[in-house]
């Protein structure tokens, strides 16, 4: 009995949250800027040692770069639409489209790379973290900002 009012207790406080209103805590922050350029620098070290040629560099940090635009874009978006502000189709379809690119280009060049597969394994999850990241990083200044523009 004492656990069901317990459990009772624990669901009317979830209920009665605003989704909107917890503030994510420092440590969250941290480790999300810390995935980030954890994900990023490692990716970029591992080109600068690469024995590949310099347009095959290029094109690897392009990817990135596009992927981490693609990726804050998404979770823009998807933000957006959630919280009811205007979020064109075609902008929404867009983003969606050059996130996907963005992965299928990596993963055809990695696919098609003389790499050993412990490099493009690296590679690859590098760019997982630093896309997660980011996504991460964006939520966290976006929710951050609203918290902070609702108090004043």
């Amino acid at each position: 009995m004492e656990n069901q009012n317990i459990a009772a207790m624990r669901d009317s406080k979830k209920k009665e949250q605003d989704p909107f209103s917890c503030k994510p805590t420092p440590a969250f922050i941290s480790a999300s800027w810390s995935a980030l350029f954890i994900g990023m620098v490692s990716y970029c070290i591992g080109l600068w040692n690469a024995t590949m040629e310099l347009n095959e560099k290029g094109y690897y940090f392009t990817i990135l770069l596009f992927g981490l635009f693609a990726v804050i874009s998404v979770q823009k978006s998807v933000r957006d639409r959630a919280e009811g502000v205007a979020v064109t189709d075609i902008y929404y379809g867009i983003s969606w489209f050059v996130t996907i690119a963005a992965i299928l280009l990596l993963i055809i060049g990695l696919w098609n790379a003389t790499l050993e597969l412990s490099e493009k394994g690296f590679y690859g999850m590098s760019f997982a973290l630093s896309l997660f990241s980011a996504i991460a990083v964006q939520k966290n200044t976006r929710d951050v900002k609203w918290i902070t523009d609702a108090t004043k």
